[in-house]
């Protein structure tokens, strides 16, 4: 399966220890990842999947595919600036997020329009904006909540 991970460009290095280990998680049970192509945890993300011989998908904010992180397998350009938030999600089966700014709160938004499934590690709780977001503790478990509910 597909799988987004959303979270932020500019992240510690604990938080991309936390994202690559994610990224090798999804990648060692077979799933693609889906992100923003960026850097912090997507490039994080990225880096993860490759080391387990992964593939990865960036669907980037502008106009050049040659933006994407040096982990990224097929680079989507968009032209679309932060509008492309809205893609990330939907090109996902499911979604982890960890820990970001206002353009991770935008795609979480936009993965409760879709109605996507949320994995929330370390990640903004948004029960109240009406997103259904399961938390979870490490990047084990994430990907274990998105393989029960997807088979579900």
């Amino acid at each position: 399966m597909r799988v987004s991970v959303i979270g932020g460009g500019t992240i510690t290095d604990e938080q991309s220890a936390r994202a690559e280990a994610v990224g090798r998680e999804l990648a060692a049970r077979g799933h693609t990842v889906v992100c923003g192509g960026r850097g912090g945890t997507m490039e994080a993300v990225c880096r993860g999947a490759k080391a387990e011989g992964g593939t990865t998908i960036g669907i980037l904010p502008s106009e050049r595919r040659a933006q994407a992180n040096d982990y990224v397998d097929i680079p989507i350009a968009t032209g679309l600036g932060h509008a492309r938030n809205a893609l990330v999600p939907l090109n996902g089966d499911a979604v982890i997020a960890l820990a970001g700014g206002v353009g991770t709160l935008s795609e979480l938004g936009f993965a409760g329009i879709y109605d996507r499934l949320v994995v929330g590690l370390a990640a903004h709780d948004v029960a109240d904006a009406g997103v259904d977001l399961e938390p979870v503790d490490t990047p084990e478990a994430a990907v274990d909540a998105v393989e029960a509910a997807l088979e579900a």
